[in-house]
């Protein structure tokens, strides 16, 4: 196959990227390039729950997901969410096929032993109708449900996670993690902050620990580390513009990489 990366669109961001972002994918697509899209959508979830009148609850970070919570979640991250950015894509002059992890049993999930009501943790993902959309000439667009092995449920998967096992099964030459930071940042003596253009999992331990990496950006580098363990070979952490992208797949340094000890 054709090189091929899993690029992950936060929720907080996907909003921010630029026209640039979905014409450079759409184009890679077109050169031969393979790029699949995991997504999330956190604010717009707390969005609908708000005007729902149903109060979001987190336990250490993580939604806690009741029933009519799930129909919220389900609504957002295969429905709006989703079809925004296949809508994107096919602006840019791609074809986009958006899917969830619940169609075809993309990804097969269990309830997590954690009190978070409906929230899974992944068991499998089937990589046959992600490979069937690829060649198909679309780029899959994937909403992070998981569904229970006998269909009896479906369950919301953190969207790192989900992106982390799907570049796994898919065995991706990289996973690109999009935040609203160009990569993690290291302050400098003068005060100034720059990019760590690399790390290792080690290294990503001990900047957790010293408190160098704080926030939102733990869950990030965390899910990294999954994924590495996991097989894939390198995880890239940055802002995701167009020139991001091209340097992604042109095996040049962009935000920061990770790779394994």
């Amino acid at each position: 196959m054709a090189s091929l990366i899993v690029v992950k669109c936060g929720g907080s961001t996907m909003q921010e990227l630029p026209d640039e972002f979905f014409a450079t994918i759409a184009k890679l697509k077109q050169d031969g390039k393979q790029v699949v899209i995991v997504h999330g959508g956190g604010p717009a979830i707390n969005h609908l729950l708000k005007k729902l009148a149903i109060e979001p609850q987190f336990i250490d970070g993580l939604r806690v997901t009741c029933e009519d919570t799930m129909r919220a979640v389900e609504m957002v991250l295969a429905g709006s969410i989703n079809k925004f950015l296949v809508r994107r894509v096919q602006q840019a002059g791609g074809k986009a096929w958006g899917m969830s992890g619940q169609d075809a049993g993309v990804i097969i999930a269990k309830k997590t032993a954690k009190p978070l009501g409906l929230v899974g943790e992944i068991e499998q993902v089937n990589k046959e109708p992600i490979l069937a959309v690829l060649a198909a000439g679309c780029i899959p667009v994937i909403a992070p449900l998981g569904i229970a092995a006998d269909g009896s449920a479906v369950f919301n998967i953190n969207a790192d996670v989900a992106a982390g096992a799907i570049a796994a099964a898919l065995s991706a030459d990289k996973l690109m993690m999009i935040t609203d930071v160009p990569g993690i940042l290291e302050t400098q003596e003068d005060g100034t902050k720059t990019v760590k253009a690399e790390a290792d999992s080690e290294e990503i331990k001990q900047m957790i620990n010293s408190g160098v990496i704080y926030g939102g950006m733990i869950p990030k580098v965390t899910s990294a580390l999954d994924a590495l363990g996991q097989g894939v070979k390198e995880v890239v952490i940055c802002k995701g513009t167009a020139e991001d992208l091209l340097k992604a797949f042109a095996n040049e340094k962009t935000g920061t990489s990770i790779k394994g000890a």
